[in-house]
């Protein structure tokens, strides 16, 4: 596995930037995850305070260095506009697998932009971390999310009835994988 301990790995696709969060990016990103439509269906809890992205932003700045995960925030490779963020919420060295999340700016949404940032993650995470297996989750009824990650190269693996507790209720996970040796090229 790559050493987490060299520079972040940033990365470019034809139409975005994917780089290292900083505490600069707060007030666009508490921006973002305050919007409903982008956290419904999530874990994010509803209108977050000031504080409570100032520490994810923290974890997600702190995770790289740590080997625990990456987290890259998402740029308009023209404008440096700020649409979303893209992550390893962790990595597990030994088993060689991690977990992916995300999220965008609605002004960017079915354009493409989001499966473009995870194929990039995704050959990142294969080539450049070493690892075997990426997996990610939706919730039921997330359609546009669903085709995120078939289109990144995932498969849809089954449904973890009521997986976690967040926002009042019990939610299933719909589970997806993607493997080293079955990813699109």
């Amino acid at each position: 596995m790559a050493s987490f301990k060299s520079e972040f790995p940033t990365l470019l696709t034809e139409r975005l930037r994917l780089r290292e969060a900083s505490m600069d990016d707060r007030d666009d990103f508490h921006a973002l995850i305050s919007r409903p439509e982008v956290t419904r269906f999530s874990n994010w809890v509803d209108a977050p305070k000031t504080a409570q992205i100032e520490r994810s932003l923290r974890w997600m700045i702190k995770i790289y260095p740590k080997g625990k995960g990456c987290s890259w925030i998402i740029e308009d490779r023209g404008s440096g506009r700020l649409l979303g963020a893209i992550r390893f919420n962790s990595i597990d060295r030994h088993a060689r697998c991690a977990e992916l999340g995300y999220e965008l700016h609605p002004s960017a949404w079915g354009k493409g932009l989001m499966s473009e940032a995870a194929r990039a993650v995704v050959r990142c995470g294969f080539d450049d971390f070493s690892l075997n297996r990426i997996e990610a989750w939706t919730l039921p009824g997330n359609t546009a999310s669903d085709r995120v990650l078939e289109k990144a190269g995932f498969q849809y693996e089954g449904t973890l009835r009521q997986k976690a507790r967040f926002k009042e209720a019990f939610h299933d996970f719909r589970m997806f994988g993607c493997l080293a040796d079955d990813r699109q090229n």
